[in-house]
């Protein structure tokens, strides 16, 4: 998982740019990756930052350790999670909020979904603006118009109004609202029908409306404009347990913010989904696009809430970019990166199966090493790598042509290596025997699937996947020793992948030449067109590169399977 630096909100919004290379990355991808961060920051890229898909081998190990740099940082996957999206500050209301606050925060920061909190700030629901206007807004029936649910409390401050006399002002009742404007003859006759113990009677300077909705008990008398009632009123309405309220507004007005006055909690929705930041994006997607939820709150913690995330936020990008290094399949790419912008591939493999929505500056180039594309990428933009980064160059290159001895060398290589020694100081044929000899899994005693895995690649032929690992050796003598545990662990490996062929190259690359350990189909050795030397074992001399040797003609073999 990525962890971002934090910024206003809980999710910086600034991209960054990652020079990756593959999974189970050699010591060509990793200094390819650093090299060519150092390039594109000399260039003027901003952001960017050097990666790595899985753990460095011994051999890259000791490369860095040689000329002390820093492993890149480890990205487990990149697939777009919450808080890439959503990174606006949460607007939320506390829930004993009137009504006319939430309207207000809709209209002021333009938004639809307010979380509702606690005193802690926990999500205790979501209030919808949809739900809210058409509570307000929808209903037609005269007896449900005149409905609301608040405390007097809460009519008392959404009118800003004088208290008079309150009783039980803090109790969440169910109201009717009503406006005196009749003659007094019919008030006597109207206010009949009605409960006072329920009803909210607005009325302005009309002192006989006023005494009488006070002689009959109203739940609350709002006097509007301003007015006031005369002491003797006051003395009835505490007798008859009447409260009184003094608005400055206009009797319209005082019936609109009355209305209004409803807490949030006896509007919002308790049946709400909440995420987290790090959630999958995917997720979210799911729950929204197949869910009944137009949105859901993002908590972190004792479901603090820390955003909202609507479905306006699935088709955001992420501040995740990727610049491939030394590999162009999403195959062998760190997981997520299909779903992310890949801005540059550098590369010296074959094509895969790669497509961007967007045109992508997109170099290939049949060299030894993705270090030598690197390192030419230095000299056509005229600039000049430092000793550290050439020494992460020359060991990139020395490392995938097996010191300039695999077929895959081109004369390109070849002429870059003086270049190289002289910028880092470094002698190729010293550097190249030391760097191998660091490298020897083999007779390091490293556990058969870690061997097998450290320099791994998967192919697709048809219908069949291969899966294909590499070591280099300076004899077989340890090979041969743990040949039985290799194979045994292939076969486990294929089983468990569902290859149709699961394979270690095993390569000398002072005797240049290399075995290939199998665990494949019942026919392969009648197919395979290599000398058989035992179960499962293959010798093919002079073979050094599994790119440029070995799966070209494992391609043809199960193209005819």
């Amino acid at each position: 998982m990525i962890s971002y630096p934090s910024g206003n909100s809980f999710m910086s919004k600034n991209s960054v740019v990652y020079v990756i290379g593959h999974r189970n990355p050699d010591t060509d991808s990793i200094c390819s990756a650093l090299a060519y961060t150092q390039l594109r920051r000399r260039q003027g890229l901003s952001g960017v930052q050097a990666a790595r898909a899985g753990n460095i081998n011994q051999q890259t190990q000791f490369v860095l350790d040689e000329l002390a740099v820093d492993i890149p940082v480890l990205l487990s996957d990149v697939h777009p999670r919450i808080k890439d999206v959503v990174t606006e500050t949460p607007i939320s209301i506390h829930q004993d909020e009137p009504m006319s606050r939430a309207i207000e925060l809709y209209h002021q920061h333009h938004i639809r979904m307010l979380p509702m909190i606690d005193d802690d700030g926990r999500a205790q629901g979501l209030l919808l603006l949809k739900r809210a206007t058409e509570f307000f807004l929808v209903p037609t029936d005269p007896d449900k118009m005149r409905r609301i649910k608040a405390s007097l409390r809460s009519i008392q401050c959404c009118l800003n109004a004088a208290e008079v006399n309150l009783v039980n002002a803090d109790k969440v009742e169910e109201l009717n609202l009503y406006v005196g404007a009749r003659r007094e003859a019919s008030f006597d006759c109207w206010i009949k029908v009605m409960d006072p113990s329920r009803a909210v009677l607005i009325t302005g300077d009309r002192p006989g409306i006023q005494r009488r909705a006070v002689e009959a008990g109203v739940r609350l008398l709002i006097v509007s404009g301003g007015g006031g009632v005369d002491d003797e009123l006051l003395a009835l309405a505490r007798v008859n347990q009447v409260s009184i309220l003094i608005s400055d507004y206009d009797t319209a007005n005082s019936v609109w913010l009355t209305r209004m006055a409803t807490p949030v909690k006896e509007l919002a929705d308790p049946d709400f989904i909440t995420v987290r930041p790090d959630d999958l994006l995917d997720d979210l997607r799911v729950k929204l696009v197949h869910g009944k939820h137009s949105g859901a709150i993002v908590c972190a913690g004792e479901k603090q809430v820390v955003g909202v995330a609507t479905k306006s936020h699935l088709i955001k990008n992420s501040p995740v970019k990727l610049i491939l290094v030394d590999h162009n399949e999403l195959s062998q790419a760190v997981p997520g990166a299909d779903k992310v912008e890949i801005l540059e591939v550098i590369d010296h493999h074959r094509l895969g199966n790669f497509h961007t929505d967007q045109p992508i500056r997109f170099i290939n180039q049949p060299l030894g090493s993705t270090c030598s594309l690197v390192a030419t990428l230095y000299q056509q933009a005229g600039l000049t790598p430092d000793s550290s980064v050439a020494g992460l160059l020359l060991a990139g290159l020395l490392s995938d042509t097996l010191v300039l001895k695999s077929p895959t060398t081109t004369e390109v290589d070849r002429q870059l290596v003086p270049w190289l020694e002289e910028l880092s100081g470094l002698e190729h044929g010293d550097f190249g025997a030391r760097l191998f000899a660091a490298g020897s899994l083999m007779a390091s005693g490293a556990p058969a699937r870690q061997l097998i895995f450290t320099d791994f690649k998967e192919y697709s032929v048809g219908s069949y996947l291969l899966g294909l690992g590499q070591v280099e050796v300076v004899n077989f003598h340890t090979f041969y020793a743990r040949q039985q545990e290799l194979v045994d662990e292939l076969t486990v490996i294929r089983a468990e992948k569902d290859y149709g062929l699961a394979a270690l190259l095993i390569t000398d690359i002072v005797m240049e030449t290399s075995y290939l350990l199998t665990a494949g189909p019942s026919e392969l050795p009648y197919v395979i067109g290599y000398p058989q030397e035992g179960d499962n074992l293959y010798r093919l001399k002079g073979v050094m590169s599994r790119k440029k040797q070995l799966v070209p003609h494992l391609m043809k073999v199960f193209k005819g399977l």
